[in-house]
């Protein structure tokens, strides 16, 4: 797919997350927004999946170990065709099945998450599942930065390292910020490369909003035998909405009338200057 058509969905995904939280008047658009780009290159381009059969046996997993990201995770699922836009709005609302954090229940959602720290490491048993049987799927789990400061992401990875899960890539949300501020201030896992590195990845550090970089990491990550891998993509927290870029505030927080009437003219002015570069 074009990196202009990747870049065209990708701003309706982050359409579709602020109008989501705005529907709950809760949630959390910071890190949803900022892996935005990484949701849309894995379900439109890079993962094997059927949204008409989204439970073929030799489909490729997703895990979003950082659960609370769900509203990114539900509008590119939306938009791929896993289940109706329109329901977006119905977020966290009592009875709707897109609550707070992913649920298996959901078409195109392999496991529940949210406990930051297990998600990762079911990501690791499903690969090594398919060691195990020997299928071709590969699985693909999406960490946060200020997640990796839980001790059973490093348990985890030491295991599929020690492995050579090299059916198995991690990608981390690089935005440096968490719900308490900067995650260099708060509990500094830096060099974030280097100690994955130390458990045997191979690492790989992009641009998380440059869809040639995203897609140059993945083929890397296909082609590296012997090894898991993880991508390291340095992002921006807030991508897309003036207000909410590199505002830790926006963590987990919905907008009010006037912020959402103001996030979505951002993205609206977006989409129109993508279509009009398309069009030149």
């Amino acid at each position: 797919m074009k990196n202009t058509e990747l870049q065209k969905i990708a701003n309706k995904v982050r359409k579709g997350i602020i109008s989501a939280v705005y529907s709950a008047k809760a949630g959390h658009p910071g890190g949803s927004l900022s892996a935005a780009d990484m949701f849309t290159f894995l379900y439109f381009e890079e993962m094997n999946v059927n949204p008409e059969n989204p439970d073929m046996e030799n489909r490729d997993r997703f895990v979003l170990s950082k659960g609370h990201t769900a509203p990114g995770l539900y509008a590119a699922l939306a938009y791929r065709g896993f289940f109706p836009i329109e329901d977006l709005n119905t977020l966290r609302h009592l009875g709707s099945y897109l609550q707070g954090h992913p649920c298996i229940n959901i078409p195109g959602v392999d496991m529940s998450s949210g406990s930051l720290g297990q998600g990762v490491s079911t990501a690791v048993g499903m690969a090594l599942a398919a060691k195990m049987d020997n299928k071709d799927f590969r699985t693909y789990t999406l960490l946060g930065d200020g997640e990796i400061q839980e001790g059973q992401v490093w348990e985890a990875a030491m295991f599929a390292g020690h492995r050579k899960l090299d059916n198995l890539c991690m990608i981390v949300d690089n935005n440096n910020l968490q719900i308490d501020g900067p995650v260099d201030e708060v509990c500094s896992p830096y060099p974030i490369d280097k100690k994955f590195e130390a458990f045997n990845f191979h690492v790989i550090n992009i641009d998380a909003h440059d869809f040639d970089q995203i897609r140059n990491a993945f083929c890397e990550a296909r082609k590296t035998k012997g090894k898991p891998t993880c991508i390291v993509m340095h992002s921006i927290k807030g991508k897309g909405v003036s207000f909410m870029e590199n505002n830790a505030g926006w963590h987990g927080k919905a907008p009010n009338d006037e912020e959402y009437k103001t996030a979505m003219a951002d993205l609206v002015k977006e989409g129109e200057e993508l279509e009009k570069a398309g069009e030149e």
